[in-house]
């Protein structure tokens, strides 16, 4: 084993504060993790709920279309 020195002790104590700054960024991460899906998901629901919408919409302008097409080919 190597003797105890002072840049042992140096790299001693970078390798345990870049630990225990990792272990104190962990929470914080996981948050912000479940936030960033979260707005993910509220995100996909919106545009779901528009293109639903439009394609409502363009479904009634086709029966409304096929209803008058229907009732001008009627005979007098």
């Amino acid at each position: 084993m190597a003797a105890s020195s002072a840049l042992n002790q140096q790299i001693v104590d970078s390798v345990s504060q870049s630990a225990v700054l990792t272990l104190g960024s962990s929470p914080t991460m996981a948050i912000s993790l479940l936030y960033q899906a979260v707005a993910q998901a509220m995100g996909n629901a919106a545009n779901n709920s528009t293109v639903l919408q439009q394609q409502g919409s363009t479904v009634t302008v086709a029966v409304a279309s096929t209803a008058c097409a229907i009732i001008l080919a009627q005979k007098p």
